[in-house]
């Protein structure tokens, strides 16, 4: 599992927040809960049970013992859906379930179990329906949703290196059957074509994927202006978004107690590396760097510019004119 080891910024991050592992005792999520275990970080899980096989009282079950042998909390919904449209109801539930675990019990990150197999799969069902780019990359590793964000640890790493990881250790998980039933459309792409092709190609598919997802942030529209490491957008309604979005480029997934202090005040630094600033107009975010000795010339210009004191040491150490950021 080198892959997993050599991406370790995820995992940082995660140490720092209040996680939820949305759990189904698969596979996936099996995998990313004994990940979480021997990395030391901190979760609880929550399962849905949709009651549509005769073992999902055992998995049900697998799930308690797991979280009580472990010390964690386990939260679990037992549904019973109609079949019709049966994959978009079950999906519809299950966030409207995280949703109000993690608004009742302050967590901020849900953690997802999704890897490579599953963002190829998506790649081929909105490619056969004819969708851009943007789309065609569907979902990315960390994502931002109303009060908390979603991560995605093992997105880059194929179900066989889960597996793999799983049966080195003797860690134990159930095989969910109606992930081979071919009704779904999801399970037809899995074994006709992601399946087959990971076998064959997962490197060459794996940096294509990376690609377009670097490509993606360039094909957004442009929210923000951006010189060396500083990033400078006008005040609106959606700068909560906006900031978080700009941070994980930093590496950094806010917690709720960071979100209502970048709320709150108009200067703040975040995990003690990158400085947030605000004026009536702008928003500045810059790496923070301790006060520099900057000349008397350049301080009286950031004042009379309305430029917020914490980002100005930076600005100063990297020679960035202050005409440049000054754009409405």
């Amino acid at each position: 599992m080198r892959q997993l080891q050599d991406e370790s910024d995820i995992w940082e991050a995660l140490r720092l927040t209040k996680n939820l592992l949305a759990f189904s005792g698969g596979v996936d999520s099996s995998a990313l809960f004994y990940m979480l275990l021997q990395k030391e970080i901190p979760f609880d899980i929550a399962i849905v049970n949709y009651n549509t096989r005769g073992g999902s009282k055992d998995e049900e079950e697998f799930a308690r013992q797991l979280a009580k042998k472990h010390g964690k909390l386990v939260f679990i919904k037992s549904v019973k859906l109609d079949s019709a449209n049966f994959e978009a109801n079950a999906r519809a539930v299950r966030y409207e379930f995280f949703d109000e675990i993690i608004k009742q019990n302050g967590y901020e990150t849900l953690l997802s179990a999704h890897h490579l197999g599953d963002k190829l799969e998506w790649f081929f069902m909105r490619l056969i329906r004819g969708a851009g780019a943007v789309e065609l990359c569907g979902f990315s590793q960390i994502e931002q949703r109303e009060g908390y964000a979603v991560a995605r640890p093992l997105i880059w790493h194929t179900k066989e290196e889960l597996l793999e990881f799983l049966t080195k250790n003797g860690y134990e998980y159930f095989v969910d059957e109606s992930n081979f039933d071919e009704k779904y459309e999801r399970n037809r792409f899995r074994k006709n074509f992601s399946e087959p092709l990971l076998k064959e190609y997962k490197e060459g598919i794996r940096r294509s994927l990376k690609a377009l997802e670097e490509d993606k942030e360039k094909l957004l529209p442009r929210e923000y202006q951006k010189i060396d490491s500083l990033y400078i957008f006008k005040r609106g309604e959606n700068e909560l978004r906006l900031i978080a979005k700009i941070l994980k480029f930093f590496k950094i997934v806010l917690s709720k107690k960071q979100r209502d202090e970048i709320e709150r005040l108009t200067e703040c630094v975040i995990s003690g590396k990158v400085a947030i600033g605000k004026n009536a107009h702008l928003i500045f975010i810059a790496p923070f760097v301790k006060d520099e000795a900057m000349d008397k010339a350049f301080k009286e210009t950031c004042r009379k510019s309305k430029i917020p004191p914490n980002v100005r040491a930076y600005m100063y150490k990297e020679g960035i004119e202050i005409e440049k950021v000054c754009k409405e």
